[in-house]
Parts: structure tokens; sequence; C-alpha cells
């Protein structure tokens, strides 16, 4: 049985459509911010990538990229967060 504080396990706490931030954080080189922001314009065509967030790591050897996606539904973001994931410049997707 599911009541307002226990959703069913399909119910999602998300309301789409939503503004969604997505941290990436990758060895910081040529091209990451430019492949993070081809990526993102694929599952947002109207992406603002003059919001993206950088922050370097205190060693300097990592970046990490805030992204803020348009949000359609759980299977957009699912997709967004495997391709991410899967990108060979990409060391963690939060």
């Amino acid at each position: 049985m599911s009541t307002a504080a226990n959703p069913p396990d399909n119910a999602s706490l998300i309301k789409y459509p939503c503004s969604f931030p997505i941290k990436v954080m990758g060895v910081k080189a040529d091209g990451l911010v430019h492949a993070i922001t081809h990526i993102a314009r694929q599952f947002d065509p109207q992406f603002d990538a003059s919001t993206i967030e950088l922050r370097e790591s205190k060693g300097g050897k990592y970046l990490g990229i805030t992204i803020n996606l348009n949000a359609t539904s759980r299977e957009q973001l699912d997709e967004i967060y495997r391709t991410l994931s899967t990108h060979p410049m990409v060391k963690v997707v939060l």
C-alpha cells in the first residue's frame, strides 16, 4: 500500500519537467568540458553552457563540472547518467 509517506517503489519523488543538477568529475584535460557539454545537449537541446560550474581539485589533477539540465523523465535521467558514466574522460557522476 502506498501513501504520501511511503510512495510505491516505481514512483518518482521528482516532478518533471525540472532543472536537475548533475555533477561530473574527470581528470583535468583538454576537451573534458566540451565533451560534457556535447552530451548535455544530446539530452537537452536548450542546455545553456554558460551555466556550467567548474571546480578544480585541491591538487589540480581533477575537474568537477556541474551541469543543470531540463529533466523530462526518469528514463532521460537514467540515460544521461549511463552516457556520462561510460565516457572515457569521466571518473565519477553524481
